[in-house]
């Protein structure tokens, strides 16, 4: 972690996620009533969305931190995926939603110029759910957790939401476009409906071990095949556990090697392995001895 208490930003963030998400559903609600702005109402909605994508991921940081047992010997980690997965669910239900109901105002031509207040509003949810995002990013990366990740996408797909409604109100309150506000709505939701199936692939590729960036294995093998009395590596794998990453390897060593002399460079290697990369979880190394030609 970059900071001392990135640790406590985790246990803290999804609380702010949730009272930011209350807030912006009871603040877009009155604005939409005030100012007739059915896109408002809309948002409201996908702010809804929101707040309960907040509280899934609280829930699963709170069963991802339970400790191995019988039942789960490799801890509750992958509940962090499932998390993500449903979040990115979220996304796509709610999008559909806001894209049918803005062709349907296209197509009954229902739509009407709202309240330039309405635009004022549009921008304040922008920049707060833009800030939001940006600050859970950060605690998401320093924790390297699948799920406060995907909820900062889920405040960024707001965001470009709300760009599109202010983009859209723009044209239609100062403008004389109305109709600018349902065609905003379409092309964001699309956008958004993309955030969400991307979200959705990689919580099934983490829930079915997917292995991690190549670049990360090739740091992994690269310590190992360096380490000292190391003779190769004839597998590496690793998967995502929630935060933690697993890893397994069968390294080959001299086969005059003893047994506590093997278990003195594994130890050390684990050492090493564990030295500065605090999402690695467990490591499991198998000793093969090297066959002379």
């Amino acid at each position: 972690m970059k900071y001392p208490h990135c640790g406590q930003c985790r246990d803290e963030v999804t609380w702010y996620s949730i009272w930011f998400n209350v807030f912006m559903v009871v603040y877009k609600v009155i604005m939409s009533l005030v100012t007739n702005c059915a896109a408002l109402m809309a948002d409201a909605f996908h702010s809804l969305a929101d707040l309960l994508a907040s509280v899934f991921t609280l829930v699963s940081l709170r069963i991802s931190d339970r400790p191995a047992d019988e039942k789960f010997a490799y801890g509750y980690g992958k509940i962090q995926h499932i998390s993500s997965g449903i979040v990115g669910l979220i996304l796509v239900i709610g999008s559909i939603f806001i894209l049918v109901d803005a062709l349907v105002s296209i197509l009954n031509n229902t739509y009407a110029t709202p309240d330039r207040m309405a635009l004022v509003a549009a921008v304040v949810s922008t920049v707060g759910n833009e800030l939001m995002f940006h600050y859970q990013r950060c605690v998401a990366i320093e924790n390297n957790s699948p799920a406060i990740m995907a909820n900062a996408w889920d405040n960024r797909s707001d965001a470009f939401s709300s760009v599109g409604m202010v983009i859209g109100l723009f044209f239609a309150t100062i403008l004389g476009f109305p109709i600018a506000d349902p065609l905003a709505a379409i092309l964001l939701s699309l956008l958004v409906i993309k955030i969400g199936l991307e979200l959705i692939i990689e919580a099934v590729d983490d829930l079915m071990d997917a292995a991690p960036d190549v670049a990360e294995l090739e740091g992994l093998h690269q310590i190992i095949r360096a380490f000292p009395r190391v003779g190769g590596v004839n597998y590496l794998r690793a998967r995502s556990l929630g935060e933690k990453l697993y890893i397994e390897a069968d390294i080959r060593v001299d086969k005059n090697l003893k047994v506590y002399e093997g278990d003195v460079i594994l130890a050390a290697l684990r050492e090493k392995i564990l030295l500065g990369r605090e999402n690695v979880g467990r490591i499991q190394f198998y000793l093969t001895p090297e066959v002379s030609d």
